[in-house]
């Protein structure tokens, strides 16, 4: 019975000296919240994503009551919770420019032709180590095994008939499936963007038709039409400057290869 008692007493003591060092401990090391971050951050969704350019969550919390970023840096958030942000930090939240992923590729199946039969890890980095390891005979369009699906965690894009496809609707323009495409297909444009050139191959004329149906020619005949001068050619291709467009739409009519469509 002694040795019990002992035990017991031996036990409370060593709980008691841990208890008190851990407070001790506590206090020593104790690092003030500043209450502005911690209500930005209750904020803030939670995806941490990193489309902001912070750290997750967290980071861009901190950054925004330091006044390093803007109350509106949360690209999943968007406009609701740049306005919550703001309201904290006692500015005007300004208006937040939706923003959507686009896959400038349209060589889907039956429009791009096949030169090989791949055998391999399904996913676009590996297949595009490889010689020859995308079927489609085009060595700039979609490889379509998925990675940028994979990236991806509001379920935005998925391929389709062979292409990546973005969904607008649920897409937050966080940038993850930009860095997974390892031929660079997919870029982040305004959601108002009417008109888009669907195709990145620098391929020329002829070259290109006896590849895929849906690929820019290089004509230049879209930059002569526009009124605004917001499409020049990227190499071989046509590129939109949103800012500068217009959306009257005389590129999309002028383009012989009707690559240049309307959203």
């Amino acid at each position: 019975m002694k040795i019990i008692l002992l035990t017991v007493i031996v036990v409370a003591l060593v709980a008691l000296v841990v208890g008190s060092l851990l407070v001790t401990a506590s206090n020593v090391f104790h690092v003030e919240v500043d209450e502005k971050v911690a209500a930005i951050r209750e904020c803030l969704p939670g995806n941490n994503c990193g489309a902001c350019g912070y750290p997750g969550c967290d980071g861009l919390a901190a950054a925004i009551a330091a006044g390093e970023a803007p109350v509106n840096g949360c690209v999943v958030g968007a406009q609701p919770v740049a306005n919550k942000v703001a309201e904290i930090m006692g500015v005007d939240a300004g208006e937040s420019l939706k923003r959507v992923a686009f896959v400038r590729c349209d060589g889907t199946c039956d429009k791009a032709k096949n030169s090989s039969i791949y055998y391999g890890i399904e996913d676009c980095a590996s297949a595009a180590s490889v010689a020859g390891g995308a079927p489609k005979a085009c060595k700039f369009g979609c490889l379509g095994y998925g990675s940028c699906v994979k990236a991806c965690q509001f379920d935005a894009i998925h391929v389709v008939n062979g292409t990546a496809v973005v969904d607008r609707r649920k897409c937050v323009a966080c940038g993850k499936c930009t860095q997974a495409c390892p031929r660079h297909l997919i870029e982040i444009i305004p959601d108002t963007a009417r008109y888009v050139v669907q195709c990145r191959s620098q391929d020329k004329g002829k070259a290109v038709k006896d590849l895929c149906s849906a690929g820019c020619i290089g004509c230049t005949l879209c930059t002569k039409v526009c009124p605004n001068d917001a499409i020049h050619m990227d190499g071989n291709v046509a590129q939109i400057d949103q800012s500068k467009c217009i959306a009257c739409g005389k590129c999309a009519e002028k383009c012989p290869a009707k690559i240049i469509r309307m959203r």
